[in-house]
């Protein structure tokens, strides 16, 4: 696994909109049919990988296959979890902006 060093020193302002995105996300994992537990547990796997970049200490080594994971997801997802995908499009273009 390859990782880089970032510095998260993020706008709050920013960081709230991620939360409140992650927080739609978290719903929307929710709703997914529980019959497609794969792709229940790949939103949450990367769920929880932004999470971690989020929590991280400044500094901290972050993975830098995150927004390829969340490229995949939405390739994945798109046509059974339009939702989703919208939620996790808009996570990856803000972890963007972040310099993530």
């Amino acid at each position: 696994m390859i990782s880089v060093q970032i510095t998260l020193d993020v706008d709050p302002m920013t960081e709230d909109e991620l939360h409140s995105k992650l927080e739609k996300l978290r719903a929307e994992i929710e709703k997914v049919a529980s019959n497609d537990i794969e792709a229940r547990e790949r939103m949450n796997a990367l769920l929880g990988e932004v999470e971690k970049t989020l929590d991280a200490a400044p500094g901290a080594e972050v993975d830098d296959n995150l927004v390829e994971n969340i490229r995949e997801a939405i390739s994945q997802f798109e046509a059974d979890h339009p939702r989703a995908t919208a939620i996790l499009n808009d996570i990856m273009v803000t972890l963007s902006n972040m310099g993530i």
